[in-house]
């Protein structure tokens, strides 16, 4: 992925207005992260621990999301979890149900879209093997990384497809 600026970033957000995109609290470390090895960019808000983000680059162009942790639901610390994006298996808390407002009426009507997604949202880094599963017994795949990166991106377009239908078929009358 390429360096991405504040002003691309801050206008990429599909479900969310543009004056809370307006007041979304970027990554501190924007400039080193290790921008070569993202497929993507996501972030917690350390404000806000309930709050992630998700910018995505997509043939037309950046599409960003804003990202909720429901309220009550209970997380395990014994059980494994497997990320619905990268596929990564995590102990405990290692991932997060994160829901993201539907794009469009369907949104400001509160309707949501969730997945399981690595709780610190690295899936680049896990699936380059830059970064590890603190999970004791991990589970080794043998397909190539290009085509784990390439499932991966199309988990994560299927994810925001459903985040954007309503807006999109809206865009389309």
């Amino acid at each position: 992925m390429d360096p991405i600026g504040e002003k691309q970033i801050r206008a990429s957000f599909v479900n969310c207005s543009k004056g809370e995109a307006g007041r979304i609290n970027l990554p501190r470390e924007m400039g080193e992260l290790p921008w070569g090895d993202l497929d993507f960019l996501g972030w917690r808000d350390q404000g806000a621990p309930d709050r992630s983000y998700l910018v995505v680059p997509r043939a037309d162009g950046l599409t960003g999301v804003t990202l909720r942790v429901p309220q009550g639901v209970r997380r395990s610390f014994t059980k494994t979890t497997v990320c619905s994006v990268c596929l990564t298996g995590h102990p405990g808390s290692g991932v997060s149900l994160l829901a993201a407002r539907r794009a469009g009426a369907s949104g400001r009507e509160g309707n949501t879209v969730g997945a399981y997604f690595c709780a610190d949202l690295a899936c680049s880094l896990y699936v380059r093997g830059k970064k590890r599963s603190q999970l004791a017994a991990r589970y080794e795949e043998t397909l190539p990384v290009e085509e784990r990166i390439a499932r991966m991106m199309r988990n994560l377009d299927e994810f925001l497809e459903k985040v954007t239908a309503g807006a999109s078929a809206a865009r389309r009358r």
